[in-house]
């Protein structure tokens, strides 16, 4: 796509490796009694401004570079929520509710080891909302190097992070796949050089990304011959 090998695949975690945020956030929703209203109101400001290239910081900025604790930002989003019996909504917790639907998506895990296998480099680059909820057993057999936003001081959509994950894993950005849910991010790593997959479902990344390639995603080599490397 860019004129370079790819030697590297650097993925996103929530909502590419898992299921996808809304549905889990949904989930969370009714589980809480949350007026979705008043999630949807806070949340489409503090994303626009978030993932916007004007915004203005606010705590999603904070905790995704990890300036406040997940207990700081529980207390400022709770006190943002409405709940539809009319009681308030229950800071401490908050997040690891919002995310206790999440699932690990299987056909994603697949295609991490298949590239990750066949001799690529892979990277995990994840902006984080509670950073102990991550299953960091599994990343030693998926990932060459893992970027936490709360743990780096840096956070997608700004350059440096993109740029700090493919030095992690030796290549210039221009060698690396980026598979992200959030277009914002896709744009910003396209524009360091990164190519970007914008993940929608598994099926279709899985076909973008071998396509890409030029290999089957079982690691075997295709009929012209092309191997990962």
């Amino acid at each position: 796509m860019n004129g370079a090998e790819l030697r590297g695949v650097i993925t996103d975690w929530g909502g590419v490796l898992t299921t996808p945020i809304l549905t889990t956030v949904q989930a969370w929703i009714q589980a809480d009694g949350i007026d979705w209203e008043s999630y949807r109101t806070v949340m489409r400001a503090w994303f626009t401004d978030a993932y916007g290239p004007n915004g203005a910081p606010n705590p999603v900025h904070a905790l995704e570079r990890g300036e406040c604790s997940d207990a700081e930002f529980e207390q400022l989003l709770a006190a943002q929520l409405l709940r539809v019996d009319g009681g308030a909504v229950l800071a401490e917790g908050l997040l690891q509710r919002m995310f206790a639907a999440t699932l690990q998506d299987p056909v994603m895990y697949e295609l991490i080891r298949a590239v990750r296998a066949a001799g690529l480099r892979t990277a995990l680059l994840s902006n984080s909302w509670g950073g102990t909820e991550y299953p960091r057993a599994d990343f030693p057999q998926l990932f060459d190097a893992v970027v936490i936003s709360g743990e780096c001081g840096m956070r997608k959509p700004e350059e440096e992070i993109f740029r700090h994950a493919a030095d992690l894993l030796g290549l210039p950005p221009q060698q690396c796949i980026f598979i992200d849910d959030i277009e914002a991010n896709i744009t910003a790593a396209q524009a360091l050089g990164m190519t970007g997959v914008h993940h929608v479902e598994a099926a279709q990344t899985v076909a973008e990304v071998g396509a890409l390639l030029g290999v089957q995603l079982d690691g075997t080599a295709p009929a012209d011959g092309n191997t990962m490397r």
